[in-house]
């Protein structure tokens, strides 16, 4: 029998499982345009609401992975990397990769764009001006192998299928599928060669899975699926129930990235995850031997200011300014309204929708509402107040950065809305929840 798209359409939507050939025609069929832009999101859209299983979600990885080609590398050292399931402010990658460089890894770093309400790292890498974020296959090996880590969008050679798939998910309301996460993670991360692979899987009000079964299930998919294709996988499932840093926007978590590379504070969220990461995949890559010894590694690439060097030749080598670290404050756009915005009572932050903070930031045209959207680079949020920190008249709960007051006002109640206020002191939530190994 002839498989086409539409009999794979019926059988999803019948509550069929497609079979591994299916799968694998309809990857190459995202790859070659035979699969149209509709069809995919019926696709994305009948995965998210029907399920694939385990099996199904293995073949449909596979099949995306092998849609286009597979790294080879003949390094000194192993082939490392980092990824995070989507969250508020959440900047990990650029600081991650450099330091991970530093201490004898190979970083080549595939990332994506923002999804729904979460920040998208080629985004914010897009916020330096010049900073090239698609370049050859070629070229990225030769930036790895020269300088240590580069961070880039996946090439038209690396998962084709992935990349209409990731695009039409964010415009169809299917982000938050188990199965699509998977597949769509693991097929970019495993063509470029890895040898080993830490993975972040945020859990609270402002990730894809807000609920801790949801989110444990996720970092045993995707530890399972990737353990299972050769790789040494762990997870971090990592608190999302407020931003991880300050701030949410590109410009602004770029400014947020060069002041922890060049001050040396290690006590920040931001930072302590960063580290956390760092050390479990140094420990799974033979360069630490456990984690402890590993976050001793990272800790002392970023005190020594080796981390925030290389993160410098990076941004030169992809065509950013070559002072970015000496002068990057001089360099990044800026907002032209900032407006704080102040509780209407005195007390301490008890929670805070951190969804509503990402999904404001999109409105503000820091994200997507549509597929071919242009971001505005420069808006978002900063000096987010965290949850047990104490707020009032002259301390507010973060400052908007817009384009305009109106755009500023628009936003201004959901903000306000977001936070949750207590009389009595409260304790953060614990940074890291779990570990699946």
């Amino acid at each position: 029998m002839t498989v086409t798209a539409r009999g794979i359409l019926a059988k999803l939507r019948d509550g069929d499982r497609p079979t591994e050939a299916e799968l694998f025609w309809f990857a190459e069929g995202l790859a070659t345009g035979e699969v149209t832009d509709s069809q995919a999101g019926a696709f994305a859209m009948a995965v998210c609401t029907r399920g694939l299983g385990l099996e199904g979600r293995v073949q449909l990885t596979n099949a995306m992975l092998t849609s286009g080609d597979v790294l080879k590398w003949d390094l000194d050292g192993p082939v490392l990397d980092k990824h995070s399931t989507g969250g508020v402010g959440d900047c990990v990658s650029l600081l991650l990769a450099p330091a991970l460089a530093v201490c004898g890894a190979y970083v080549p770093m595939i990332s994506g764009r923002g999804l729904g309400h979460t920040g998208g790292t080629l985004d914010k890498l897009e916020a330096i001006p010049g900073y090239r974020t698609q370049v050859k296959v070629e070229d990225l090996q030769e930036i790895v192998a020269d300088i240590g880590c580069a961070i880039v969008g996946a090439t038209a050679d690396i998962a084709p299928a992935d990349r209409r798939l990731y695009a039409v998910r964010d415009v169809t309301g299917t982000v938050e599928s188990i199965d699509l996460i998977t597949a769509s993670i693991l097929s970019k991360k495993l063509a470029a060669g890895l040898e080993a692979l830490v993975l972040d899987v945020k859990v609270g009000t402002g990730a894809f899975m807000a609920a801790p079964q949801d989110a444990l299930a996720l970092a045993e998919a995707l530890v399972t699926t990737a353990q299972g294709a050769g790789c040494m996988t762990s997870a971090l499932v990592t608190d999302m129930n407020q931003p991880l840093a300050r701030s949410a926007g590109n410009a602004l978590e770029v400014i947020e990235v060069m002041e922890a590379l060049t001050d040396g504070d290690m006590t920040s969220d931001l930072m302590r995850v960063t580290v956390a990461l760092g050390g479990e995949v140094l420990a799974l890559g033979g360069l630490a031997a456990d984690a402890a010894d590993g976050e001793g590694r990272i800790q002392r690439a970023f005190a020594s200011g080796q981390a925030a060097e290389t993160f410098g030749e990076m941004v030169a080598e992809l065509g950013g300014p070559a002072d970015f670290v000496d002068r990057w404050r001089d360099r990044l756009p800026a907002a032209k309204v900032m407006v704080d915005i102040h509780p209407g009572e005195t007390g301490y932050v008890a929670a805070i929708d951190a969804r509503a903070l990402g999904e404001a930031v999109v409105r503000l045209g820091g994200g997507r509402l549509k597929q071919d959207d242009r971001l505005d680079l420069a808006v978002g949020l900063s000096d987010v107040a965290r949850i047990g920190q104490a707020v009032d008249g002259e301390a507010p709960l973060l400052r908007i950065h817009a384009a305009s007051e109106e755009a500023a006002r628009a936003v201004a109640g959901p903000l306000r809305a977001a936070f949750t206020l207590s009389d009595a002191e409260v304790t953060p939530p614990p940074l890291i929840h779990e570990r699946i190994a």
